[in-house]
């Protein structure tokens, strides 16, 4: 290929093909949106046969150091399993990049607003992603009023609120519902407007608009959708000339009856930095926040990936490990599976317990907080009103006896502590006990409404 040195048509063929099937896996394993905006636009640079070095090119330093810091491992983990002879990569400038612009604009308050322009081949579509849909996102306690009220806004029927506002950490999921309300809504009204953008990406083309002078056609453009979705809306905290454009804005589509999604990491009264007359709108439509996944949801997450991954078959057992290892997010828990099943199918290696551990030892050191079965006693002692300290006493009485087999369940499941150590701290008694203990909860879990919520409740607080 042009701008390679040093390698034979032979290695052009060889490097081209693994990279096609890199860029397929990566679009796969990390999502459309991700991929298409930062992974896409690279192209494949100089290759030194001697050192096994393949150079990676992007349109600027910004976008080069952005995937090095997020998918240098996963790049090259995967050149690595290609056997493509790469066994290093480095991720640069094209040298013909002029890098990103500075453009200053100057506010009516002769503040200035310094804001860097994205290169244009990398600049993220104002659109939707298809891919993500309202029945491939798997809902529990955590995520149900967020997922209903999402479908209730891209519905065939006016809802009776907007906007909506969606709140949570990263990875949990507030994007996906975006793209699957963008999806659902426009299967059932597919002429009208549909514009997807990230709070970023708002200020960005504002400010464009401004220093072309095309102000009315931004305005026009926005205030012609039927849904108009935002995404992390915390990024304009400060932007006061944006932060006025996109009140007029949403203003605008409320009074037209269009219908708006917001979604941010930090409920309306939390954000700092946001004109208050912002926080007033978006709390005055619906506000619905997404919770940390508890274990069953995590559990039910990996089964649905599961199921459509193919081979390698991932086992129970690592199933499990996943879920209880990997707690900050959603995201992240994907990508450990992700990661798991790549590896597997590039190297032929069969995916078990012992080969989950090390290859996400890292991940699982990150996510690691260790629960002791101290805290699990205290936290059910507060949760049904008892004194501590019965947890360990004699005492059998229903009211006393009951608390005490949820915290010798939740011991088991959330502790690495044995059965025989279990019932020593709980005052001395037998394994059996905590045998019985633990499958009383989970036979009263399937029979039981109100312990099953109890457990589920627990189980939040402590991993919280």
């Amino acid at each position: 290929m042009d701008g390679r040195e040093g390698q034979t048509g032979e290695d052009d063929v060889r490097l081209d093909s693994a990279w096609a099937a890199i860029r397929a896996g990566l679009r796969r394993d990390i999502g459309a949106r991700l991929f298409d905006q930062w992974l896409k636009p690279a192209r494949l640079g100089a290759y030194c046969p001697d050192s096994q070095t393949l150079d990676l090119l992007f349109a600027s330093d910004f976008s080069a150091n952005f995937v090095s810091g997020q998918f240098g491992d996963r790049l090259r983990m995967a050149w690595r399993c290609a056997n493509a002879g790469v066994r290093e990569i480095r991720l640069l400038r094209a040298p013909d990049s002029a890098g990103p612009r500075l453009l200053q604009i100057v506010r009516d308050s002769d503040e200035a607003e310094a804001v860097a322009s994205l290169p244009e081949e990398s600049a993220p579509a104002s659109n939707f992603h298809p891919r993500h849909r309202f029945d491939e996102f798997v809902t529990g306690d955590s995520n149900h009023l967020a997922f209903s009220a999402a479908q209730a806004m891209a519905g065939v029927e006016q809802p009776r609120f907007t906007p909506l506002f969606l709140h949570g950490g990263t990875g949990q999921g507030k994007t996906h519902l975006l793209h699957a309300a963008a999806t659902a809504f426009s299967a059932h009204s597919p002429s009208a407007q549909v514009l997807y953008m990230s709070a970023e990406r708002f200020m960005m083309e504002f400010v464009n608009a401004m220093r072309a002078n095309e102000t009315m056609a931004f305005k026009a453009r926005l205030r012609a959708a039927r849904l108009l979705l935002i995404d992390d809306i915390q990024f304009i905290a400060g932007k006061g000339s944006t932060q006025e454009e996109f009140l007029h804005t949403i203003n605008d589509l409320i009074d037209a009856g269009a219908r708006i999604i917001v979604t941010a990491d930090r409920a309306p009264q939390m954000l700092d930095g946001i004109d208050a007359r912002i926080l007033s709108r978006l709390a005055g439509g619906l506000v619905a926040d997404i919770q940390p996944a508890d274990l069953d949801l995590r559990l039910a997450i990996l089964e649905g990936k599961r199921a459509v991954a193919g081979d390698p078959p991932v086992p129970d057992a690592v199933i499990d490990f996943l879920a209880r290892s990997i707690r900050s997010n959603v995201r992240e828990l994907e990508g450990a599976f992700n990661k798991l099943v790549a590896y597997g199918q590039l190297t032929g290696r069969a995916i078990d317990l012992e080969f989950a551990q090390g290859m996400l030892a890292d991940a699982v050191r990150a996510n690691a907080r260790r629960i002791t079965v101290d805290e699990i006693q205290k936290a059910c002692a507060a949760h049904y009103r008892i004194d501590p300290a019965e947890m360990r006493s004699k005492r059998r009485a229903r009211a006393v006896a009951r608390p005490r087999q949820v915290a010798m369940y939740l011991a088991k499941k959330m502790t690495p502590r044995s059965l025989p150590e279990i019932g020593r701290i709980f005052g001395g008694r037998d394994h059996s006990t905590v045998i019985h203990a633990v499958r009383t909860i989970e036979d009263l879990r399937q029979s039981n409404p109100d312990i099953d919520a109890d457990i589920r409740a627990l189980q939040r607080q402590l991993e919280g």
